[in-house]
């Protein structure tokens, strides 16, 4: 027996689900929803947390489903959604602080004991940052934006974003070299 799918594509799909289609706009969020809960993990370490603020933003993907002009991927379409949902939940929770700091702009940062470190330690070391901190890192190192672009969105100046991503990583750097104190038997836990 042949299987014969609903929605064919993506972009009808979204027609669908703008209409109010309930189906429709069910298949969207079980296909971004895996990755978009990632997305807000990111922001937001606790579970419960990612998950109010992924919902909510799954909300205003659906309210303004209509807007999304098909000019670039949907799926970033709805992470911007997300990562702006996320920093909002921050804010509201009065849990972003800045502080400045005067740095070297062509510091590079590497540390090659990253490269031994499995996924899980990465996002705990990155999970154990302030969220000001954390913020800016996944807003630059992860999700690629640039400074000034990070500054509108956490409405700070730029030179704070340019601070806290120092001060992240930094505070990575430490808690790398104990980590590997720690792995290597140096020191005992």
């Amino acid at each position: 027996m042949k299987v014969i799918p609903f929605f064919s594509s993506e972009k009808l799909l979204i027609e669908k689900a703008s209409y109010g289609n309930r189906s429709a706009q069910q298949r969207l969020f079980n296909l971004h929803a895996p990755k978009m809960l990632s997305v807000c993990r990111q922001y937001l370490p606790e579970l419960q947390r990612a998950e109010e603020a992924m919902c909510n933003g799954f909300l205003k993907v659906f309210k303004n489903l209509k807007s999304f002009k098909h000019e670039g991927s949907f799926e970033g379409w709805v992470r911007r959604i997300m990562v702006r949902e996320s920093i909002s939940y921050l804010r509201s929770e009065k849990k972003l602080r800045f502080t400045e700091v005067e740095i070297d702009d062509n510091l590079q940062v590497y540390d090659p004991a990253v490269n031994d470190l499995e996924v899980e330690e990465i996002q705990r070391l990155i999970d154990s940052l302030p969220d000001g901190y954390r913020a800016v890192f996944v807003l630059y190192a992860v999700e690629g934006y640039q400074h000034n672009e990070i500054a509108e969105m956490l409405e700070i100046t730029e030179s704070t974003s340019k601070s806290q991503l120092y001060k992240a990583r930094k505070k990575l750097q430490m808690l790398l070299k104990t980590l590997n104190m720690y792995q290597d038997g140096t020191h005992e836990i």
